[in-house]
């Protein structure tokens, strides 16, 4: 196996299509942009994505490469417009490419053996916050704006926004976590899988949301069926119980261990929960 830093030096000149022209060629047939929400900052997620995409090559015999976007929008207009054609993306970043751009799913990882996470609000270890209802008047930190089933599990769970003294929008996981942590905000919500990543650094959670359908790779309308069915294929292969698969999977997420084919009916129950908060269409 590749050592990390062939993988990352071999992905690391996407980074720069960021700056490209959404007018951008497509790609030839046997070249895959792979893109993603943006859970971290880029660089990170060269990271975290390297690994994968470094493999996906390998067992599909395509070129695949990693394409940072800086935030929910760019990832679902990049993946609707053919500048990536498979994606890495949140429930609700995932129903809005549907939607607009007709994506298909195409797995979604286990995480602890679950094709489900939750949502969790987090407080700092010491705070005497105990529950939501003792959230009136405190401070908030939330992801992306766009990050819908955010604001759903927060308002589901008894409070709505405008009973925070204030909230803001870190834009990823980790920003939140770090701002709970050193108190620049008296509460936060993280996914489940980040929460155990900073738990033990003095957070605590006081409310966990139902399962919730998983994050997903989804396809664009345009890839072929061919195509399509090796990229599924591939990453049904990946398993945690190897070392080489193992190593993939925790960099991508600490708590996946593998994969499993997810269809479009399995987010209805997401878009139930995020209907009262989008906007009228015009």
């Amino acid at each position: 196996m590749k050592t990390f830093h062939t993988h990352l030096l071999r992905i690391l000149p996407f980074v720069c299509l960021l700056t490209t022209s959404a007018h951008a060629a497509s790609p030839a047939p046997d070249e895959i942009y792979l893109g993603s929400v943006a859970m971290d900052v880029p660089a990170a997620m060269v990271q975290r994505l390297a690994p994968l995409t470094a493999y996906l090559s390998k067992k599909t015999g395509l070129k695949v490469a990693f394409r940072a976007s800086p935030n929910l929008d760019s990832a679902v207009n990049e993946l609707g417009k053919d500048l990536t054609q498979i994606a890495y993306l949140t429930p609700v970043a995932y129903i809005e490419a549907h939607d607009q751009y007709k994506a298909k799913p195409l797995v979604s990882p286990l995480t602890h053996g679950k094709a489900t996470f939750n949502l969790v609000v987090v407080v700092p270890q010491d705070s005497n916050i105990q529950s939501m209802a003792d959230l009136k008047g405190k401070s908030f930190a939330l992801g992306d704006e766009k990050a819908l089933l955010q604001r759903a599990v927060v308002v589901n769970g008894g409070i709505s926004l405008h009973q925070f003294s204030r909230f803001g929008f870190l834009k990823h996981y980790d920003n939140i976590a770090k701002a709970v942590l050193n108190k620049d905000f008296d509460a936060g919500i993280l996914k489940d899988t980040i929460y155990e990543k900073f738990a033990g650094r003095g957070l605590r959670k006081i409310h966990t949301s139902p399962p919730l359908s998983s994050y997903l790779f989804a396809v664009n309308e345009h890839l072929p069926d061919e195509t399509v069915k090796k990229l599924r294929a591939a990453f049904l292969t990946l398993k945690a119980d190897n070392p080489e698969g193992n190593a993939i999977l925790k960099q991508l997420d600490q708590g996946y261990d593998g994969f499993v084919v997810t269809e479009d009916k399995e987010y209805d129950e997401v878009r139930k929960l995020i209907a009262p908060f989008l906007k009228p269409a015009k």
